[in-house]
């Protein structure tokens, strides 16, 4: 499976991005604010949607919708792999989406060891924590150990999408 158009689309609105009339830019991740290019980036800088910068990439000139886009789905790829390489059950698109959604913001290792993982593959799965998938799924809620509403907000469309198909 590959994330869908829809899933893909749902991604871009999560992750959000900064642009200047119709180019994107680099900012920082933390505080979605532009970064002046001129100076040595920081740790978070990013571009298009949530592409972290990685040493000798230059977008100083900012990069395309399209670029954005074949950026974001060469980024999801390692989230794609740890969803197919996790997942030993049946899923529809729409668990799948949500699922590389999830993935790609949590991280690969974090998500192929989670208990949502764990919950997906056995049915008789049981956590002394979480007591069920979707408790699971909205407890990755946290940023710096601190509880986010952004996350809390984007754990819950998530899970609309993986429990619903509503995106």
């Amino acid at each position: 499976m590959k994330t869908s158009d829809k899933g893909i689309n749902k991604l871009k609105e999560l992750e959000g991005a900064v642009k200047i009339g119709n180019m994107h830019v680099v900012y920082d991740d933390k505080t979605g604010k532009p970064i002046d290019v001129n100076k040595i980036l920081p740790y978070g800088a990013t571009i298009g949607y949530g592409h972290l910068i990685k040493h000798g990439e230059n977008f100083c000139n900012g990069i395309t919708e399209a670029t954005a886009t074949e950026l974001l789905r060469s980024d999801i790829a390692t989230a794609e792999c740890a969803v197919q390489n996790s997942i030993r059950v049946p899923i529809t698109q729409n668990q799948f989406d949500a699922l590389v959604i999830f993935a790609y913001n949590i991280g690969a290792k974090n998500f192929t060891n989670s208990t949502v993982v764990k919950y997906i593959n056995n049915p008789n799965f049981h956590s002394a924590i979480y007591t069920t998938l979707k408790s699971a799924w909205i407890a990755w809620n946290r940023t710096h150990g601190v509880a986010s509403d952004g996350l809390r907000n984007r754990r819950m469309c998530e899970w609309q999408i993986y429990a619903n198909g509503i995106y």
